[in-house]
C-alpha cells in the first residue's frame, strides 16, 4: 500500500490512514437485545470475547432510527445536519413530490470511504441493500482495488461500476434472496474473501440488512442461529488480521398488542377528519423495496401542512393520540435530532415503544407480513445500539468513552484512531 498521507480530516474529524485493516461491520437492526439474548445463550463467543478483551458499550444511532440516515452518519462519521440524508423520502415542497433520498447527489459531505482510499488506503465497501450503494460509494473511486457492491445485485457486478466484475464468482456463491439472513452473510463472506487476498484491503464496511431482527424476536431459535453465524464469520474477520469493530443502524422493538394485533397510528385518517383532506401530507420515510420488512411503517414520520394549516395545531392535535410519544414543529426536531431543517417537515411525529405510525389505512398493504407480528423501527425506543471493538481503547479513547455520548458514527475513529 503506497500511502499519501498519514493522516486525514473529515467533517472535523481527523483519521490515522490505516496501515492494517480495519473491517467495521453494521449489523442492520442489531438492537443490544438480540447480543444480549446470543450471549446468555452461549451462540457468540467471539462476540463475547471482543466485549471483555476490547471494548463494549451501548451508543445511540441518528434519529430518525433508519437504515440510510445511519448508514450515511456512519460513512461520514457526521450526524444529518452535516450530511443531508434524514430517510429514505423527503416531500419537494416545489413539486409536492415525494422524492427518494438515497442519490448521491443529495449528500453534502464526503464519506471516510473516499477521503481515505485517495490517501491510499485501499476500500472495499459491501451492503447487503444495493439502496445504500451509491451514497457509501459516492466519490470512492472503483477500480486500483478499490470495491463498491451489493450482495442485492452481485450478479450484476462490473468493474466499470463496481470495481469488480464478477461479485458471484469471486465470492462462490448463488444470488441470495432479498428476503435472507443469506443476504447479510453473503456480505461477511465477501469481506473475508477480499482479507484472504494476497494484498488484502485496510478499510472494509459490511452493511447487513435486518430481514431476521423484522422477523424475530432475540431469542428465537432463528434469530440465536443467524447471531451464531454472524460470530463464525467475525471470528475469520480477526483471524486474517483485522481490527473488528460492530454497531448498528438501529434497534428493532415489536409493534403488537398480546394477542398479535398490530399497534398502528394511521395518522393521515385522524389529520384528514381534523383538518379535511389536502390540509397535511404525511410522510413515511421508512418506505423502501422491502415492505415485506415492515410494510413502510415505522417510529418516524413527517407531516407537511398546506391551505393554511399551522403546524403548531397539528403537533397539539397528534401529541394526545394514543402511541405518540413526541410531535415537534420543524426547527425543534431539526435542533434535537441534528437534522437538516431545510429537509425536515412541518411536524416530526414520533410513536412511542410499542407503535407504529403511518399514513392513511389505505395506504398500507401489509400482506407481504403474511400476518406475523410487525417488528419495525424509527424512534426514540429504536435509539440503543451496539458498539463493540475487538481490540481495548487506548487511554484518550476510553476517557472520551465516559465522557461523551457514544454515537455509532463514531465508529471509524474509534476503531482507526482509538486502539491500543
Amino acid at each position: 500500500m503506497w500511502l499519501i498521507a498519514e493522516t486525514v480530516e473529515l467533517n472535523g474529524v481527523t483519521y490515522r490512514v490505516p496501515d492494517a485493516p480495519v473491517a467495521v461491520v453494521c449489523v442492520d437492526g442489531g438492537d443490544p437485545e438480540y447480543f444480549a439474548a446470543a450471549r446468555a445463550a452461549g451462540c457468540i463467543p467471539t462476540v463475547s470475547r471482543f466485549m471483555s478483551d476490547g471494548f463494549s458499550a451501548t451508543a445511540h444511532c441518528t434519529i430518525p432510527s433508519f437504515t440510510c440516515p445511519n448508514n450515511i452518519s456512519i460513512a461520514t462519521g457526521a450526524p444529518p445536519n452535516v450530511h443531508g440524508i434524514s430517510g429514505n423520502f423527503y416531500l419537494d415542497r416545489a413539486t409536492g413530490e415525494a422524492v427518494v433520498m438515497t442519490g448521491p447527489e443529495l449528500m453534502r459531505a464526503r464519506t471516510v470511504f473516499d477521503v481515505l482510499s485517495k490517501a491510499g488506503a485501499r476500500t472495499v465497501v459491501v451492503t447487503a441493500k444495493d439502496k445504500l450503494r451509491t451514497q457509501l460509494g459516492n466519490g470512492l473511486e472503483v477500480g486500483a482495488g478499490n470495491v463498491c457492491f451489493s450482495s442485492q445485485h452481485a450478479d450484476r457486478c462490473t468493474l466499470a461500476e463496481n470495481g469488480i466484475a464478477d461479485g458471484l464468482g469471486f465470492v462462490g456463491q448463488p444470488l441470495p434472496d432479498m428476503y435472507s439472513e443469506e443476504l447479510s452473510l453473503f456480505v461477511l463472506d465477501a469481506g473475508i474473501r477480499f482479507l484472504e487476498q494476497d494484498d488484502p484491503p485496510v478499510l472494509l464496511y459490511l452493511s447487513l440488512t435486518d430481514y431476521v431482527q423484522h422477523k424475530y424476536a432475540p431469542d428465537h431459535p432463528a434469530a440465536l442461529a443467524f447471531y451464531a453465524a454472524l460470530d463464525d464469520r467475525f471470528a475469520r474477520l480477526y483471524e486474517l488480521g483485522a481490527t473488528v469493530a460492530l454497531t448498528a443502524d438501529h434497534g428493532m422493538k415489536d409493534k403488537c398488542a398480546q394477542d398479535g394485533s398490530y399497534h398502528i397510528v394511521y395518522l393521515q385518517d385522524f389529520l384528514d377528519q381534523r383538518f379535511g383532506t389536502g390540509g397535511t401530507r404525511v410522510i413515511c420515510p421508512i418506505t423502501d423495496a422491502f415492505v415485506g420488512h415492515h410494510g413502510s411503517l415505522g417510529g418516524f414520520v413527517r407531516v407537511y401542512c398546506f391551505d393554511g394549516v399551522q403546524p403548531r395545531a397539528v403537533a397539539d392535535f397528534i401529541r394526545p393520540l394514543e402511541g405518540i410519544e413526541m410531535a415537534l414543529e420543524r426547527e425543534e426536531a431539526a435542533q434535537r435530532f441534528d437534522l437538516p431543517a431545510d429537509l425536515e417537515g412541518d411536524v416530526a411525529v414520533i410513536a412511542t415503544e410499542n407503535y407504529c405510525v403511518g399514513m392513511g389505512r389505505a395506504d398500507h398493504d401489509l400482506a407481504d407480513l403474511h400476518g406475523e407480528r410487525l417488528r419495525t423501527h424509527g424512534g426514540l425506543s429504536e435509539r440503543d445500539v451496539p458498539f463493540i471493538v475487538s481490540r481495548p481503547l487506548n487511554a484518550g479513547y476510553r476517557a472520551r468513552a465516559r465522557s461523551e455520548q457514544l454515537m455509532n458514527h463514531h465508529v471509524f475513529d474509534y476503531a482507526i484512531n482509538g486502539i491500543e
